[in-house]
């Protein structure tokens, strides 16, 4: 008889998303939320036999009484066991959310806190869970030594859970803290080893995975917003992991070179074409050269998808802008006004300045066509 479980990671409930200000940031906040109720759900349809959860549950240890109620509350849908292991994030300290959680007496007797390093048997006893639990923030030492040396009896599955960078392994290196090693599964004789950590979905070893972020909370493309559906069939088989996607909102990153008017309409069109635009936020990178008056229509254009998207960051950093014929003709400048234009497209060409000269244009030509009434130009 086979066992499936649900792997996932780094819910970190509580973050606080700061550089997302407003309603959108506090949006992002609940659906963290709710996606860990649609993974409890999700593990009912598929009658999971588990849900292990590989660390940084919270964001922090200092997220507030009510946001550990509300946790709790949103994992109630999955009527099996939940195996909870504390990560970097929400480390198992004396003082912790986990020591909170024991105080607060909310937790059903179905969530196991894994805070300790000893085996927990679901299934009646047919699978062990081996957790390396982090006791502080920074682990030089591997914490999944000693699956190595702990014996199960014949026909046990056998599945590690831990949180931590698997050496030589990650994409662009990973970090040289909470190192695990890359054949743990191999030397522990692990039927699978649930990772956590890194916040994409990722299989790194044999029969080793990161499930990463099931909620998005970036922008890196590396694979976020799933869980892992991982059926065990026979002790030492290899096991069946499928990846379902669970994610609420997509981070996304458009890189677009801006030259004429005509990138202008081609850049609508490139919004136009993302899929529900609500559950989109995104990182808008623009380089390129224009001119004034496409810059101000560039404003309005930006102006009217804010509000269509979640959230629209924009790096206009590497966009350079000065005053066409047309432009200067518009602007009809006179006096000190026409002095300090000169000097402003002066300073364009300086790259030391050009940045702060073209915000400075941009924000004289806005004044001037206002005052002249071609605030639409």
């Amino acid at each position: 008889m086979s066992f499936s479980f649900i792997h996932t990671a780094d819910w970190q409930i509580g973050k606080q998303f700061t550089a997302i200000a407003g309603d959108a940031g506090a949006l992002l906040r609940r659906q963290r939320l709710q996606t860990v109720t649609a993974i409890a759900d999700l593990a009912t349809r598929l009658q999971a036999d588990a849900i292990l959860v590989a660390g940084d549950l919270f964001d922090s240890n200092a997220v507030s009484d009510e946001t550990l109620r509300r946790t709790v509350q949103a994992m109630i849908p999955f009527a099996g066991p939940w195996v909870l292991l504390p990560g970097n994030h929400d480390a198992a300290l004396s003082q912790s959310v986990w020591s909170r959680l024991r105080h607060m007496a909310v937790l059903p007797e179905r969530f196991l806190l894994a805070t300790t390093p000893e085996p927990l048997f679901l299934g009646h006893g047919r699978l062990a869970v081996l957790p390396a639990p982090l006791t502080r923030r920074h682990e030089s030492t591997d914490l999944t030594d000693w699956f190595d040396h702990l014996q199960t009896d014949e026909g046990v599955w056998r599945v590690g859970l831990a949180h931590g960078s698997v050496a030589d392994r990650l994409p662009g290196g990973g970090e040289a803290i909470n190192p695990i090693a890359a054949e743990r599964a191999l030397s522990a004789r692990l039927d699978y080893l649930a990772l956590g950590d890194w916040h994409g979905t990722l299989p790194i070893a044999e029969r080793t995975w990161y499930a990463g972020t099931p909620e998005p909370d970036r922008f890196r493309e590396n694979d976020a917003g799933n869980v892992l559906r991982v059926v065990l069939d026979q002790p030492g088989a290899a096991p069946l992991v499928e990846k379902l996607a669970i994610g609420h909102y997509d981070w996304r990153t458009v890189d677009f070179e801006l030259l004429d008017e005509t990138c202008l309409h081609l850049l609508e069109g490139v919004l136009a074409a993302l899929p529900a635009y609500d559950r989109v936020v995104l990182r808008l990178r623009l380089r390129g050269e224009c001119p004034l008056h496409i810059r101000h229509q560039l404003e309005s254009l930006l102006a009217s998808w804010q509000a269509r998207l979640h959230h629209l960051e924009v790096e206009d950093q590497a966009l350079l802008v000065q005053a066409s014929p047309e432009d200067l003709q518009g602007m009809a400048a006179r006096g000190f006004v026409q002095e300090a234009l000169t000097r402003l497209q002066t300073l364009c060409s300086d790259p030391d300045r050009a940045m702060v000269a073209g915000d400075a244009l941009r924000i004289l030509y806005r004044e001037l066509m206002a005052v002249r009434g071609g605030g639409n130009r």
